[in-house]
Protein backbone atom coordinates (compact mmCIF):
# COMPACT_ATOMS: atom_id res chain seq x y z
CA UNK A 1 0.00 0.00 0.00
CA UNK A 2 1.44 3.37 -1.04
CA UNK A 3 2.09 6.10 1.49
CA UNK A 4 -0.45 8.91 1.21
CA UNK A 5 0.47 12.57 1.01
CA UNK A 6 -0.61 15.15 3.57
CA UNK A 7 -2.99 16.57 0.98
CA UNK A 8 -4.64 13.17 0.48
CA UNK A 9 -5.01 12.63 4.22
CA UNK A 10 -6.50 16.12 4.61
CA UNK A 11 -8.99 15.40 1.81
CA UNK A 12 -9.94 12.10 3.44
CA UNK A 13 -10.54 13.89 6.72
CA UNK A 14 -12.62 16.69 5.23
CA UNK A 15 -14.83 14.28 3.27
CA UNK A 16 -15.33 11.87 6.18
CA UNK A 17 -15.96 14.68 8.66
CA UNK A 18 -18.66 16.19 6.43
CA UNK A 19 -20.41 12.83 6.13
CA UNK A 20 -20.03 12.19 9.86
CA UNK A 21 -21.55 15.59 10.63
CA UNK A 22 -24.63 14.55 8.66
CA UNK A 23 -24.83 11.34 10.66
CA UNK A 24 -24.46 13.12 14.01
CA UNK A 25 -27.27 15.53 13.17
CA UNK A 26 -29.58 12.92 11.63
CA UNK A 27 -32.57 11.11 13.06
CA UNK A 28 -33.07 7.36 12.76
CA UNK A 29 -34.92 7.44 9.42
CA UNK A 30 -32.33 9.79 7.92
CA UNK A 31 -29.54 7.48 9.08
CA UNK A 32 -31.13 4.54 7.28
CA UNK A 33 -30.81 6.46 4.02
CA UNK A 34 -27.29 7.67 4.82
CA UNK A 35 -26.08 4.14 5.62
CA UNK A 36 -26.95 3.06 2.08
CA UNK A 37 -24.82 5.68 0.35
CA UNK A 38 -22.21 7.14 2.71
CA UNK A 39 -19.41 4.69 1.91
CA UNK A 40 -20.06 4.99 -1.81
CA UNK A 41 -19.68 8.76 -1.50
CA UNK A 42 -16.60 8.44 0.70
CA UNK A 43 -14.82 6.07 -1.70
CA UNK A 44 -15.80 8.16 -4.73
CA UNK A 45 -14.29 11.30 -3.20
CA UNK A 46 -11.36 9.52 -1.52
CA UNK A 47 -10.05 7.11 -4.19
CA UNK A 48 -6.85 6.60 -2.18
CA UNK A 49 -8.78 5.35 0.88
CA UNK A 50 -6.87 2.44 2.50
CA UNK A 51 -9.87 0.14 2.17
CA UNK A 52 -9.64 0.60 -1.61
CA UNK A 53 -5.87 0.45 -2.01
CA UNK A 54 -5.04 -2.24 0.54
CA UNK A 55 -4.40 -5.57 -1.13
CA UNK A 56 -5.91 -8.75 0.22
CA UNK A 57 -3.15 -10.58 2.05
CA UNK A 58 -3.91 -14.14 3.24
CA UNK A 59 -1.23 -13.89 5.92
CA UNK A 60 -2.68 -10.65 7.30
CA UNK A 61 -6.15 -12.24 7.32
CA UNK A 62 -4.79 -15.31 9.09
CA UNK A 63 -3.16 -13.22 11.82
CA UNK A 64 -6.28 -11.08 12.23
CA UNK A 65 -8.49 -14.15 12.59
CA UNK A 66 -6.07 -15.72 15.06
CA UNK A 67 -6.24 -12.56 17.17
CA UNK A 68 -10.04 -12.38 17.01
CA UNK A 69 -10.55 -16.02 17.97
CA UNK A 70 -8.82 -15.24 21.27
CA UNK A 71 -11.78 -12.99 22.06
CA UNK A 72 -13.97 -16.11 21.79
CA UNK A 73 -11.90 -18.31 24.10
CA UNK A 74 -14.10 -20.86 25.84
CA UNK A 75 -17.28 -19.73 24.06
CA UNK A 76 -17.44 -21.93 20.95
CA UNK A 77 -18.15 -25.62 20.39
CA UNK A 78 -19.70 -27.83 17.72
CA UNK A 79 -23.25 -27.06 18.91
CA UNK A 80 -22.81 -23.26 18.93
CA UNK A 81 -24.96 -21.00 16.78
CA UNK A 82 -22.64 -18.04 16.12
CA UNK A 83 -23.34 -14.61 14.61
CA UNK A 84 -21.20 -11.58 13.85
CA UNK A 85 -22.37 -7.99 13.50
CA UNK A 86 -20.69 -6.09 10.64
CA UNK A 87 -18.49 -8.96 9.41
CA UNK A 88 -17.18 -6.94 6.44
CA UNK A 89 -15.37 -9.41 4.18
CA UNK A 90 -16.81 -12.26 6.30
CA UNK A 91 -13.41 -13.94 6.59
CA UNK A 92 -13.77 -14.37 10.34
CA UNK A 93 -17.20 -15.97 9.91
CA UNK A 94 -15.67 -18.38 7.40
CA UNK A 95 -12.83 -19.09 9.83
CA UNK A 96 -15.24 -19.92 12.66
CA UNK A 97 -17.61 -21.96 10.48
CA UNK A 98 -15.73 -25.26 10.86
CA UNK A 99 -15.80 -24.95 14.66
CA UNK A 100 -19.54 -24.40 15.20
CA UNK A 101 -22.97 -25.63 14.09
CA UNK A 102 -24.22 -22.50 12.32
CA UNK A 103 -22.84 -19.06 11.40
CA UNK A 104 -24.67 -15.84 10.54
CA UNK A 105 -23.15 -12.60 9.31
CA UNK A 106 -25.30 -9.47 9.75
CA UNK A 107 -24.38 -6.35 7.79
CA UNK A 108 -25.81 -3.43 5.82
CA UNK A 109 -24.26 -4.78 2.60
CA UNK A 110 -22.55 -7.86 1.18
CA UNK A 111 -18.82 -7.07 1.20
CA UNK A 112 -17.49 -10.62 0.84
CA UNK A 113 -15.36 -11.61 -2.15
CA UNK A 114 -17.86 -12.94 -4.73
CA UNK A 115 -15.27 -15.50 -5.83
CA UNK A 116 -14.89 -16.85 -2.30
CA UNK A 117 -16.43 -20.23 -1.55
CA UNK A 118 -18.83 -19.82 1.35
CA UNK A 119 -19.23 -22.56 3.97
CA UNK A 120 -22.52 -24.45 3.77
CA UNK A 121 -23.39 -23.55 7.37
CA UNK A 122 -22.94 -19.79 6.74
CA UNK A 123 -25.67 -17.25 5.94
CA UNK A 124 -25.29 -13.51 5.36
CA UNK A 125 -28.24 -11.38 6.42
CA UNK A 126 -28.32 -7.90 4.87
CA UNK A 127 -30.41 -5.44 6.89
CA UNK A 128 -30.91 -1.70 7.37
CA UNK A 129 -28.88 -1.46 10.56
CA UNK A 130 -32.00 -1.57 12.75
CA UNK A 131 -34.68 -4.10 11.81
CA UNK A 132 -33.26 -7.62 11.77
CA UNK A 133 -35.69 -10.33 10.73
CA UNK A 134 -34.52 -13.02 13.13
CA UNK A 135 -36.53 -14.64 15.93
CA UNK A 136 -35.55 -14.05 19.56
CA UNK A 137 -33.47 -16.55 21.55
CA UNK A 138 -31.72 -17.75 18.39
CA UNK A 139 -27.99 -17.12 18.88
CA UNK A 140 -25.63 -18.73 21.39
CA UNK A 141 -22.67 -16.42 20.80
CA UNK A 142 -22.64 -12.95 19.24
CA UNK A 143 -19.48 -11.13 18.17
CA UNK A 144 -18.43 -7.73 16.87
CA UNK A 145 -15.01 -6.17 16.46
CA UNK A 146 -14.40 -2.47 15.82
CA UNK A 147 -18.09 -1.92 15.08
CA UNK A 148 -19.78 -0.23 18.03
CA UNK A 149 -17.69 2.93 17.62
CA UNK A 150 -19.45 3.53 14.29
CA UNK A 151 -22.93 3.60 15.86
CA UNK A 152 -24.72 6.88 16.50
CA UNK A 153 -24.91 7.40 20.30
CA UNK A 154 -28.72 7.29 20.06
CA UNK A 155 -28.49 3.84 18.43
CA UNK A 156 -26.12 2.21 20.92
CA UNK A 157 -28.78 1.24 23.53
CA UNK A 158 -30.93 -0.19 20.74
CA UNK A 159 -27.99 -2.23 19.48
CA UNK A 160 -27.40 -3.78 22.89
CA UNK A 161 -31.14 -4.44 23.20
CA UNK A 162 -31.08 -6.18 19.81
CA UNK A 163 -28.14 -8.33 20.92
CA UNK A 164 -30.01 -9.26 24.10
CA UNK A 165 -33.13 -10.08 22.06
CA UNK A 166 -31.21 -12.43 19.72
CA UNK A 167 -29.29 -14.35 22.37
CA UNK A 168 -30.54 -17.50 24.04
CA UNK A 169 -30.74 -17.34 27.86
CA UNK A 170 -27.15 -17.55 29.06
CA UNK A 171 -25.87 -16.54 25.60
CA UNK A 172 -22.78 -14.34 25.25
CA UNK A 173 -21.97 -11.17 23.33
CA UNK A 174 -18.21 -10.66 22.92
CA UNK A 175 -17.26 -7.27 21.50
CA UNK A 176 -14.37 -4.84 21.24
CA UNK A 177 -14.09 -1.23 20.17
CA UNK A 178 -11.74 1.76 20.72
CA UNK A 179 -11.56 3.31 24.16
CA UNK A 180 -12.17 7.05 24.01
CA UNK A 181 -9.07 7.78 26.09
CA UNK A 182 -6.95 6.38 23.26
CA UNK A 183 -8.80 8.34 20.65
CA UNK A 184 -9.51 9.53 18.26
CA UNK A 185 -8.85 6.30 16.35
CA UNK A 186 -10.47 7.36 13.06
CA UNK A 187 -8.93 9.70 10.46
CA UNK A 188 -9.49 12.69 12.75
CA UNK A 189 -6.59 11.53 14.95
CA UNK A 190 -4.29 13.52 12.65
CA UNK A 191 -6.20 16.76 13.26
CA UNK A 192 -8.17 16.84 16.53
CA UNK A 193 -8.27 15.53 20.10
CA UNK A 194 -11.83 14.25 19.74
CA UNK A 195 -13.25 11.92 17.05
CA UNK A 196 -14.97 13.88 14.28
CA UNK A 197 -14.91 11.19 11.57
CA UNK A 198 -16.91 7.97 11.38
CA UNK A 199 -16.16 7.03 14.98
CA UNK A 200 -19.32 8.41 16.52
CA UNK A 201 -19.15 6.37 19.71
CA UNK A 202 -15.68 5.85 21.15
CA UNK A 203 -16.52 5.35 24.82
CA UNK A 204 -15.48 3.82 28.16
CA UNK A 205 -15.94 0.61 30.13
CA UNK A 206 -18.02 2.54 32.67
CA UNK A 207 -20.52 3.91 30.14
CA UNK A 208 -20.73 0.59 28.31
CA UNK A 209 -21.49 -1.44 31.43
CA UNK A 210 -24.24 1.03 32.40
CA UNK A 211 -25.83 0.57 28.97
CA UNK A 212 -25.61 -3.23 29.24
CA UNK A 213 -27.32 -3.12 32.64
CA UNK A 214 -30.21 -1.10 31.22
CA UNK A 215 -31.07 -3.80 28.68
CA UNK A 216 -30.91 -6.54 31.33
CA UNK A 217 -27.64 -8.32 30.60
CA UNK A 218 -27.09 -10.38 33.74
CA UNK A 219 -23.30 -10.37 33.79
CA UNK A 220 -20.35 -8.69 32.08
CA UNK A 221 -16.69 -9.66 32.11
CA UNK A 222 -14.22 -6.90 31.24
CA UNK A 223 -10.85 -7.64 29.66
CA UNK A 224 -7.52 -5.97 29.13
CA UNK A 225 -6.70 -7.11 25.59
CA UNK A 226 -3.67 -6.18 23.49
CA UNK A 227 -1.74 -8.02 20.76
CA UNK A 228 -3.49 -11.28 21.57
CA UNK A 229 -2.88 -11.03 25.31
CA UNK A 230 -6.23 -11.18 27.11
CA UNK A 231 -6.56 -10.68 30.86
CA UNK A 232 -9.92 -10.70 32.69
CA UNK A 233 -10.12 -7.95 35.30
CA UNK A 234 -12.88 -6.81 37.68
CA UNK A 235 -14.98 -3.98 36.32
CA UNK A 236 -14.17 -1.77 39.32
CA UNK A 237 -10.51 -1.58 38.23
CA UNK A 238 -11.45 -0.05 34.88
CA UNK A 239 -14.11 2.18 36.45
CA UNK A 240 -11.68 3.56 39.06
CA UNK A 241 -8.88 4.08 36.56
CA UNK A 242 -11.20 5.82 34.10
CA UNK A 243 -12.38 8.12 36.88
CA UNK A 244 -8.78 8.98 37.82
CA UNK A 245 -7.81 9.74 34.23
CA UNK A 246 -10.97 11.62 33.27
CA UNK A 247 -9.45 15.07 33.83
CA UNK A 248 -5.96 14.28 32.50
CA UNK A 249 -5.03 16.21 29.36
CA UNK A 250 -5.85 14.50 26.07
CA UNK A 251 -2.19 14.44 25.07
CA UNK A 252 -1.09 12.69 28.26
CA UNK A 253 -4.04 10.30 28.12
CA UNK A 254 -3.08 9.21 24.62
CA UNK A 255 0.42 8.40 25.80
CA UNK A 256 -0.73 6.29 28.73
CA UNK A 257 -4.05 4.86 27.52
CA UNK A 258 -2.59 2.33 25.04
CA UNK A 259 -1.26 0.44 28.06
CA UNK A 260 -4.18 0.99 30.45
CA UNK A 261 -7.10 0.88 27.99
CA UNK A 262 -6.01 -0.82 24.73
CA UNK A 263 -9.70 -1.23 23.84
CA UNK A 264 -13.09 -1.68 25.46
CA UNK A 265 -13.44 -5.48 25.39
CA UNK A 266 -16.37 -7.06 27.21
CA UNK A 267 -18.21 -10.37 27.16
CA UNK A 268 -21.80 -9.75 28.23
CA UNK A 269 -24.09 -12.60 29.31
CA UNK A 270 -27.87 -12.58 28.84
Amino acid sequence: MSVRTKKQIRNHYEVERALADKLRKSNREERKALFRVMYDELFEKVPDHPRLTKRSDPEVTRKRNKNKIKMMRGLLNRQTVFAEFAPGDCEFCFYVANQVQRVYGMDISDQADPQRTRPQNFELIVYDGYELNMPPNTIDVLFSDQFIEHLHPEDVPEHYALAHHLLVPGGKYSFRYPHIYRGPKDISRFFTDTPTGFHLNESTFTATVEQLKKVDFSHYQCYWFLNGIRIPLPFWIFRTTERLFKNVTARLRRRIAPYLFPTVHIVATK
